[in-house]
């Protein structure tokens, strides 16, 4: 598969896959006959692997490194190495996921009380009767 095929199949530029491989984030491409990038199997695997990490947050730089241990010799220290790299972006992920699951807890809190919370701020004399939010667990 040719570099605009592959572009195409990930919503990326062609730009970006350059830049990708020349930094390091994904692994060498191997090259066809003319020298155009030839993309297998395993090399959109990698598009597609670095791509869904850079939408959860990993920073290139972290990419770079991971692309690293995976190539070379593969030491059972690069293996840990690279696991622990993908365990930290999980715990980070699931930190951001549990806020914004609070968030969307007290959007929902909001949009099912809205009528009822209109009527007191409406009304003068309920006007000292209202909800600290901020002592609501929107968690669950």
């Amino acid at each position: 598969m040719n570099i605009k095929q592959a572009a195409e199949m990930f919503d990326l530029t062609t730009d970006t896959l350059r830049y990708y491989e020349r930094v390091g984030v994904i692994p060498p491409v191997t090259r066809n006959e003319s020298g155009y990038r030839d993309f297998t199997t395993r090399d959109l695997n990698w598009i597609y692997l670095v791509k869904n990490l850079r939408a959860a947050g990993l920073s290139v730089e972290s990419l770079i490194d991971f692309s690293h241990l995976a190539q070379g010799e593969r030491t059972p220290a690069d293996q840990s190495a690279q696991k622990d790299i993908l365990n930290e972006q999980l715990e980070e992920l699931d930190q951001k996921l549990a806020e914004m699951q609070k968030v969307r807890n007290l959007l929902v809190y909001k949009i099912d009380s809205y009528d009822s919370h209109i009527a007191k701020f409406l009304d003068p004399d309920d006007s000292d009767d209202v909800e600290p939010l901020w002592k609501k667990d929107f968690s669950n």
